[in-house]
């Protein structure tokens, strides 16, 4: 009988522990998920700046590995600037052709219209320059994917390059080899002393720095394209 008595509060006790025991994963198993339901938003918000801040290092990565001047998507960029610049022109000269602005019936009538004409001119030329040159900065810059401001100077030192050497072999050579007078893409560069005057020379230097803006804003445009193509692809 004793034995029966002292086992009585033991098993008493057996049989608490196991109920607080078999309470407690009940009582976990009720807290895991609101705890849980609390911390996700609160976690998503670095998730997400973690994910623009890795896509931009593997962007500056890229840059620092496959940037700098690519002088082969340059040279393709003047080859299309000269050819637009070509082209432009053409249309140009056929449309003021169509409006009467090829000739004039008198010597009188051409005096009085020349201002005019001149400003028309000038204004048409500087078009025709950014665009051509827009064109050829916006091909380098989508080539070489990286740095197109740099790209577009690129360009613009090609057409310097390129308008130096036809001009000395014109010098040399005569007039007849140089191929750049009648392409408005870059203004030859004037060697003979009758064509230094005030006017040339503030026509070429003018010109200059619109192909050169208009260069380095199409390098830029064309490089943009990459820029919205890697968020695409690190955004996956």
């Amino acid at each position: 009988m004793a034995t029966h008595d002292s086992s009585g509060p033991d098993s008493t006790r057996n049989i608490d522990d196991r109920n607080s025991a078999a309470t407690v994963p009940a009582g976990n198993a009720a807290t895991v998920p609101a705890g849980n339901a609390a911390t996700v938003p609160a976690g998503n918000a670095p998730i997400i700046r973690d994910e623009v801040i890795g896509r931009d290092e593997v962007i500056a990565r890229d840059e620092t590995r496959l940037g700098g001047i690519k002088w082969g998507s340059a040279f393709f960029g003047w080859l299309t600037a000269t050819g637009t610049a070509v082209i432009l022109t053409a249309l140009f000269a056929a449309a003021g052709a169509a409006v009467g602005m090829g000739g004039a019936d008198s010597a009188d009538q051409a005096a009085e219209n020349a201002g005019t004409i001149a400003l028309i001119g000038a204004i048409v030329l500087a078009v025709v320059v950014f665009v051509s040159y827009f064109c050829g900065g916006y091909v380098a810059g989508r080539m070489a994917r990286f740095n197109g401001a740099k790209q577009g100077i690129a360009v613009w030192v090609w057409a310097i390059v390129i308008a130096a050497i036809t001009g000395i072999i014109g010098a040399i050579a005569g007039g007849q080899l140089n191929v750049l007078e009648n392409v408005n893409s870059m203004p030859s560069i004037p060697l003979d002393q009758g064509d230094l005057t005030a006017g040339s020379i503030i026509t070429a230097i003018v010109i200059v720095f619109i192909s050169l803006a208009g260069a380095i804003v199409g390098g830029l445009a064309g490089m943009r394209f990459h820029r919205r193509v890697d968020r695409e692809v690190l955004a996956r």
